[in-house]
């Protein structure tokens, strides 16, 4: 069990990276107001294809943001689901008892 939480820990975090990734590479829709792609037709089809790269990016942002969250809900799934929560100082030794402070 504690390398499936492991394993979700992980896709977790590598698709939060990829959603913050994706996002910072997308432009906004005013960027590209006063930009052209070049004359003549289909010249804005670059590595992405004729749909273009914002089809491409906001497919793949919505896919991590999916996947994301559907880790997000796993975790929470798996800890409300758990005998354990929390930290567990049951079986801690003292090495020393503590001392009471003394009374006047």
């Amino acid at each position: 069990m504690e390398a499936f939480k492991t394993a979700i820990w992980i896709v977790n975090i590598f698709s939060a990276l990829c959603v913050i990734l994706l996002v910072l590479m997308q432009h906004g829709k005013g960027a590209d107001a006063g930009a052209t792609f070049g004359s003549g037709s289909g010249s804005a089809q670059g590595v992405f294809g004729s749909s273009g790269n914002a089809n491409f990016l906001s497919r793949a942002t919505a896919i991590a943001a999916t996947v994301f969250f559907a880790t997000c809900l796993a975790m929470v799934y798996i800890h409300s689901h758990s005998n354990k929560h929390g930290l567990d100082f049951s079986n801690v030794q003292q090495s020393q008892p503590a001392e009471l402070p003394k009374q006047k």
